[in-house]
């Protein structure tokens, strides 16, 4: 393996030990929306009276890298679309007043054309808009657009402090060019001003890349990244994933970590607060707590994203969560609808919503959710 890049951070961020009152509101609004899945109602039943308050639209499911830890490098789970603007712009306006709108799922959304024009259209209808990003075309042209769009958040998913690491994760030599692609975008936005979007670094937390956390969150701050989180693997059992696969138990950090491996959250844990980088864990927990697990016989119960969020693939199927194409092969199993063919309110309290629901409600879940809270963050 490559040494790990020298950190030195840049001289203007050492002369802004505090956020602006700009970036403070932003980092406000982005903690608030995060709650957003909390507990929608006290009574949950298998039908729903609010509306969603969260939509995730996958505007592409192309990527341009291979990465060992997802399932789209080793199987094609639909075919190959970018969501076309009249069903995405469909989609938005069937629920008016939603709060939050997540522009990924199986794909690089950087890689559709007009993805600040969208990004710009539900900024224009007040909603909170993020992405994950692999930051391969994020370059001053499409890194200028999305700044004007309004973009709130952009999250750059790196898994690596170094390029031999990340090759090995991501399938593609491209470490170098991200890097620099993200120092020059948090330089443009100082330049600009620009609070907005709040830019973290992602690391998928694998056995074998815990060791790159330190360094991950010391290169966050040398290319102005105040954000690095700590994603759990979603995996797959052993025999089930492909030989090659990284989404596999054995990778996983989650339930019986080595002393060494807390060792090592622990000493990113202590950097982070030395340089001033937030350090979390998807689910809006800290980092250790993400990893343990929870003893509980029903972890499935605590999810609450099937009562408060739809998600809708590029070809208009409506499945559970993000999390759902990472949890069983193929989407046979968890479709909920087809938003080409019916409304979302019809196929919020369909049956197939309502099934979802009900079986999340008993001690019988189904499949792709029996795991859920075990093997990943709610």
């Amino acid at each position: 393996m490559s040494t790990l890049l020298p950190i030195f951070p840049p001289e203007d961020l050492l002369d802004q030990p505090t956020l602006t009152p700009e970036a403070q509101q932003a980092e406000e609004e982005k903690n608030k929306m995060r709650r957003y899945f909390e507990k929608p109602e006290e009574q949950l039943s298998p039908t729903v009276a609010h509306e969603p308050v969260c939509l995730y639209l996958e505007t592409t499911n192309r990527c341009n890298l291979l990465c060992t830890t997802c399932p789209r490098t080793y199987e094609q789970l639909e075919p190959e679309a970018d969501m076309p603007w009249e069903l995405f712009t469909s989609l938005v306006d069937q629920y008016p007043n939603i709060a939050r709108v997540v522009l990924h799922g199986i794909g690089e959304p950087m890689l559709v054309k007009d993805l600040a024009e969208r990004v710009a259209y539900l900024k224009a209808r007040n909603i909170y808009v993020l992405f994950n990003t692999n930051g391969t075309v994020l370059n001053a042209m499409n890194g200028r657009a999305l700044i004007d769009a309004g973009l709130d958040e952009l999250r750059v998913s790196l898994d690596a402090a170094d390029p031999d690491v990340y090759q090995m994760v991501r399938g593609k030599d491209f470490f170098s060019k991200i890097v620099e692609n993200v120092r020059a975008f948090t330089q443009l936005q100082r330049e600009l001003n620009a609070p907005k979007p709040m830019v973290s670094l992602w690391l998928t937390g694998l056995r074998e890349t815990v060791d790159q956390l330190p360094n991950f969150v010391r290169l966050a701050h040398t290319i102005g990244v105040r954000e690095v989180y700590l994603q759990r693997l979603v995996f797959f059992d052993d025999a089930e994933a492909n030989e090659n696969s990284l989404a596999r138990a054995s990778s996983a950090l989650f339930e019986h970590t080595t002393e060494r491996e807390e060792a090592l959250i622990r000493e990113a844990e202590s950097v982070a607060a030395e340089l001033g980088i937030l350090f979390s864990a998807s689910g809006a927990v800290d980092p250790g707590e993400s990893i343990r697990m929870k003893q509980t016989d029903n972890p499935w119960s605590l999810c609450r994203r099937p009562w408060s969020l739809m998600y809708i693939t590029a070809n208009g199927r409506v499945l559970p969560c993000c999390i759902a194409p990472f949890s069983m092969k193929g989407y046979g199993a968890f479709t909920l609808g087809d938003a080409t063919q019916d409304t979302l309110r019809e196929i919020w309290n369909g049956p197939e919503y309502q099934r979802l629901r009900e079986g999340l409600l008993t001690s019988a879940p189904p499949p792709a959710c029996t795991n859920c809270g075990l093997r990943w963050s709610l």
